[in-house]
């Protein structure tokens, strides 16, 4: 299922892989959340199936981009990342084939609730400051591989990345920092990003040539991000804060008109 390629398609996919390149270079996550809703309502899909599936190609390449960079930054605490990314893999597997089955209007209207609930959660204040020497121990094993699953669960069933689920279970299960977690959640973000895209190209329900246009706008914004994350280092709440209210407007938008839908 692919869509038509005219000028004004493509620069509105252009534009749609900056944003969620910008959010995911920036913040380890959020792009993923939008990336759906940006192919709807924006690009002009019709089928919320294959924006998803499409999406979380994207997605998954996006964040690998970003990654190298946070890595390059020695940023990544990779035992800990590899560990929650292969438990959550299977996990997502199962979310998006359970996905498939589900109506897509129905999908979009859940997918509206786990938007809310995952601005909601941006606006709570870490516990603690995390520590940033953090390393792998047998009990730290313990509690990310059982957390990683249930998130890559929730990640593949929405088609999203999950990187605003991924960095607070990375701070909570391992006790890394922000800055740590939101580098080393894009190991998961692109793992279940595959794994998501994956399945749902098994059932044709992947557009190749939007995938495509996504990570042109996506390198662009993923660069930039990068760079941002930089600059916000000690503002980090206060652009968190914005950027989930913008996620709650997404979702308000998302339920409406899925909802209108199964009403008519």
């Amino acid at each position: 299922m692919t869509l038509t390629l005219t000028p004004d398609i493509i620069i509105a996919a252009i534009i749609s892989g900056a944003i969620i390149g910008v959010f995911l270079g920036t913040f380890g996550g959020g792009g993923s959340v939008l990336a759906a809703p940006l192919l709807l309502y924006v690009v002009g899909v019709s089928d919320p199936h294959v924006a998803i599936g499409t999406s979380a190609a994207a997605v998954a390449a996006i964040a690998l981009f970003s990654l190298v960079g946070h890595w390059r930054g020695g940023n990544v605490k990779w035992p800990c990342a590899i560990v929650f990314a292969l438990s959550g893999f299977a996990g997502s597997i199962i979310g998006s084939s359970i996905a498939k089955q589900v109506d897509g209007t129905q999908l979009l209207l859940a997918f509206s609730v786990a938007m809310a609930v995952i601005a909601l959660s941006m606006f709570r204040k870490p516990a603690f400051a995390g520590d940033p020497g953090v390393h792998l121990t047998r009990s730290i094993l313990l509690r990310l591989a059982p957390l990683g699953l249930i998130v890559g669960m929730a990640a593949g069933f929405f088609g999203i990345g999950g990187g605003f689920l991924i960095v607070p279970g990375l701070m909570l299960a391992a006790g890394m920092t922000m800055t740590n977690a939101t580098a080393s959640s894009l190991v998961s973000v692109a793992l279940f990003g595959a794994a998501t895209s994956a399945n749902y190209a098994l059932s044709g329900l992947v557009d190749g040539p939007l995938v495509l246009l996504l990570l042109v706008g996506g390198a662009i914004g993923g660069t930039a991000g990068i760079g941002i994350s930089r600059l916000l280092k000690t503002r980090v709440r206060t652009a968190r804060s914005a950027f989930a209210v913008m996620i709650l407007v997404v979702a308000a938008y998302v339920a409406w008109n899925a909802w209108g839908a199964m009403t008519v």
